[in-house]
């Protein structure tokens, strides 16, 4: 395993490729037929066995050790988001409202090439690692419980399961991992809020759906504040609200989407109630009426923490001591936890911000980009957890 450090080094151009060839065609939720068509030549090339259309356009790859042994799963992402991409580079998208402003370009490229090197080491492999490239990760319901559901950790039955994600909130090389809960349920919800139309100047004859829905959003904070006890985290947001098409008319409706954040189910399980009450009875108050729509996204993604151990003895091999550190919960979403349900595993954060760079865009930014240099530690910390856990 000495050698691995330079072989990877060696595939560092061939990774930025790849990656930049997926920024270049990024492809929404369950539509990314072209990534997956790329995935399934390489995969087979690399004399794996490989099935594809698994929750529609998941490619799963098999490689088969030169022993028996267990079977551990290692999963990259592959979907964009509906975003139009701002960046001035070479390789900027080139599909209209469509980008990869999440780092899922790099997830697959750093799989692909890491299974290109495990490829060559199959003789030191005591058992079976299967590459999941799993579709929509960003829309729930995504494609890890539909792939599940398709049967993807049987045959053979999967005993571990590892992930991770590029981080532009962490600086290039760092790896951040914590044991217990790493990501927050992840629901949605969305208010439909019915008034009376009328025009602008008359609002006396009219029952404002505007107003009625300003008051909603300012009363769903206290949620937060005053209904769920404070140990408790939790972020209701309103990301969107639609109402109208005119200057001068008072609307007959108007739509709220919105999102809520928890980390315990116990919780989440409240959440639909107090909206509901809380926005029925500030529209009754306003003379209108207000009807919720709510889904239970994903669960909170939770790292086993003897696993979470192993990976970061793996981290502190491939980066050194100092550059792996424990990150506080993250009130973002991941899928990846319908993996670790099934099966013990681990999912962590590898840095990729580069400030000297201009390299620190947000996620879900229009001008987010990371730096390539870490794709090489993607892919290291890949093989060497796979060839590890293994053992």
């Amino acid at each position: 395993m000495d050698n691995i450090k330079s072989e990877i080094a060696s595939l560092k151009d061939e990774v930025i490729n790849l990656r930049r060839d997926f920024h270049m065609h990024p492809e929404l939720g369950f539509k990314e037929v072209r990534t997956a068509q790329i995935v399934e030549n390489y995969l087979k090339a690399l004399g794996l066995d490989v099935k594809t259309g698994v929750a529609k356009t998941g490619v799963v790859g098999l490689l088969k050790g030169k022993e028996k042994g267990k079977t551990i799963l290692l999963r990259a992402d592959m979907d964009a988001l509906p975003i139009e991409e701002m960046n001035d580079i070479p390789y900027k998208s080139i599909n209209k409202g469509v980008m990869h402003a999440c780092g899922h370009d790099g997830h697959t490229a750093m799989l692909l090439v890491a299974a290109k090197v495990l490829s060559h080491h199959r003789d030191e492999i005591k058992g079976n690692i299967k590459f999941v490239f799993q579709p929509s990760e960003e829309k729930d319901p995504g494609g890890a419980i539909k792939m599940i559901e398709e049967g993807v950790m049987d045959n053979p039955s999967v005993d571990k399961a590892y992930g991770l994600h590029l981080g532009n909130m962490i600086p290039v090389g760092i790896i951040g991992i914590k044991p217990g809960i790493f990501t927050a349920e992840a629901d949605e919800f969305s208010l439909k809020i019915t008034g009376k139309g009328g025009h602008g100047a008359y609002p006396h004859l009219s029952i404002d759906p505007v107003v009625i829905s300003s008051h909603i959003v300012l009363a769903l904070q206290t949620i937060a504040s005053r209904e769920i006890d404070p140990i408790n985290p939790i972020v209701v947001t309103i990301g969107k609200i639609h109402s109208g098409d005119v200057f001068n008319v008072i609307p007959e409706s108007a739509e709220l989407l919105g999102t809520v954040r928890t980390l315990s189910k116990d919780v989440a399980k409240t959440i639909p109630e107090k909206i509901e009450r809380i926005s029925k009875n500030i529209a009754k108050a306003f003379r209108g009426n207000a009807e919720l729509d709510y889904q239970f996204g994903y669960p909170p993604l939770i790292n086993d923490p003897d696993e979470t151990k192993f990976v970061k003895r793996i981290a502190e091999r491939v980066v050194g001591k100092e550059k792996v550190i424990d990150v506080p919960t993250s009130m973002g979403g991941e899928d990846m936890a319908y993996f670790l349900e099934k099966v013990p595993g681990a999912f962590y954060w590898l840095g990729s911000q580069n400030k000297a760079k201009g390299l620190d865009k947000p996620h879900h930014s229009a001008y987010f980009n990371f730096d390539e240099d870490i794709l090489p530690v993607g892919v290291e910390m890949h093989t060497r957890i796979a060839l590890n856990a293994l053992k």
